[in-house]
């Protein structure tokens, strides 16, 4: 007995899961399916306007990185010149005043390091409020998207009970 029941309960999911795909496939009236294209043709554009923003984020965080990197290289380059100058002067000064040249020297030294990671620091976080900036654009056009997205499965929905 047990096995004819769970049979007939199996075959009325199955008709019922057959009857409903076809009610489905059937019910598509022509407001639902205009409903459906101008909501595929919406989901599109937005989907273009969000892939348009991220490129432009993307470019501007190239940009700011590559800015970055160069502003550090210079600050490197000219620390180096800068300690290069002092240790040349104090290798040239006099036996007597050697120390006190090598003091100043290390003292330029000091000041030219402290310097070239200011600027550093400066690119860094210039670069780093860039990159948030395009972050923050990037998900701007996600929610726009998906709002988009949702505004149109709204407008399907509504068509079907007309």
């Amino acid at each position: 007995m047990n096995k004819i029941t769970t049979a007939l309960i199996v075959g009325l999911f199955a008709t019922s899961a057959f009857a409903q795909a076809t009610a489905d496939s059937t019910a598509t009236s022509p407001a639902v399916t205009k409903a459906q294209a101008k909501a595929d043709k919406a989901s599109f554009k937005a989907e273009e306007k969000e892939a348009k923003v991220d490129d432009k984020a993307d470019a501007k965080v190239d940009k700011a990185v590559t800015k970055a990197d160069k502003t550090i290289d210079k600050a490197d380059a000219k620390a180096e010149k800068t300690k290069a100058k002092a240790h040349e002067k104090a290798a040239k000064a006099d036996a007597d005043d050697s120390v006190k040249a090598e003091a100043k020297a290390d003292k330029a030294d000091a000041a030219a390091d402290a310097k070239a990671n200011k600027t550093k620091v400066n690119a860094v976080v210039k670069a780093d409020k860039k990159i948030v900036e395009a972050a923050g654009a990037k998900v701007k056009a996600d929610a726009n998207t998906d709002a988009v997205n949702a505004k149109s499965q709204a407008d399907v929905k509504a068509a079907t009970t007309k």
